[in-house]
């Protein structure tokens, strides 16, 4: 209902009512200014969660670093494995490769040593000797290698040595060989003469190659005068020659020859000899030999064809 204008309330309530409101009100306020009871339990209260978060960020970093050290130590361990296993199944390999290695650093080794021996002075040329020499003076070949003396035994020219001993004519062939320390030996083969061929100033000693060994106005002795029309004829009439038995080639006179296949031989008792090609001479030097024991007096012997001769 509605209040007449002016109206109060409080003059119209009842006495008690108005008393006790204001104790109340004294009373609410000591109550809300009094002590407030502690509760113990307040400080026990849990942790923050930013607390937490920050702490398991600290420790993730280090459990992380832990791991990776673990791991990196059992890949350190496990590579150690690895090689003591290579190691025990390549012991075999290892051992020969090692040999191979020492032999060859042994082998190297001497090869440097002999190489140093080889090229220095101590192996330099101080003596030349000469071996084989009869016509050709070896005074003149020890004189035309001079050049050569105080070389390295290593280090002789053979092209040198070469062109030094092309000029003698009466050397057919030569090898040089080095005798440490000091020696360089010359071994020659000089040219065989099988006889002397007519010229207008006398005689012409040659070799079957047709090398004049030496000239004179008289006829050599012991040598066959030599008739020949081609240098293959001379070839094999010098073939036939030295295939001969020493006692019969002391008594040749004449070796005519116009082919290398119609070589006839003349001897200083009159005989003359049909020898045909150079082809089968030891048989056929042979064969005469028997001619002549079963014939001596015979003025004519056919050995052109050794598995069948003849003789008048």
């Amino acid at each position: 209902m509605k209040r007449p204008q002016g109206f109060d309330a409080r003059a119209h309530a009842p006495a008690s009512s108005v008393d006790r409101t204001p104790e109340a009100s004294s009373v609410d306020r000591d109550a809300a200014t009094g002590p407030i009871p502690v509760d113990s339990t307040a400080d026990r209260r849990p942790p923050r969660a930013d607390s937490t978060e920050s702490e398991r960020a600290t420790a993730q970093p280090t459990s992380d670093r832990s791991a990776r050290s673990r791991i990196r130590a059992a890949a350190r361990e496990r590579k150690r494995d690895e090689r003591a296993e290579v190691r025990r199944f390549t012991v075999a390999s290892r051992r020969r490769r090692r040999n191979w290695l020492i032999a060859g650093g042994a082998l190297l080794g001497m090869i440097g040593i002999v190489a140093a021996v080889a090229f220095s002075p101590v192996t330099a040329v101080r003596v030349i000797q000469v071996e084989g020499a009869s016509r050709v003076p070896p005074a003149s070949i020890v004189t035309a290698l001079g050049d050569q003396l105080g070389t390295p035994l290593a280090l002789v020219d053979e092209g040198a040595v070469h062109r030094a001993l092309s000029t003698f004519t009466l050397i057919q062939s030569y090898s040089v060989e080095a005798h440490p320390p000091d020696t360089l030996v010359v071994r020659i083969v000089e040219r065989d003469p099988v006889g002397s061929e007519k010229t207008a100033s006398g005689y012409d000693l040659v070799d079957s190659a047709g090398v004049v060994i030496s000239s004179t106005p008289d006829r050599p002795a012991g040598y066959p005068v030599l008739v020949v029309t081609t240098p293959r004829a001379l070839a094999a009439a010098g073939e036939v020659v030295r295939s001969l038995p020493a006692d019969v080639r002391a008594q040749l006179d004449q070796v005519r020859a116009e082919t290398k296949d119609d070589v006839t031989l003349t001897l200083t008792t009159g005989p003359t000899v049909v020898w045909g090609s150079a082809e089968d001479s030891v048989l056929k030097a042979a064969v005469f030999a028997r001619l002549v024991a079963a014939a001596p007096g015979a003025s004519r012997y056919d050995v052109s064809s050794p598995s069948n001769p003849v003789y008048d």
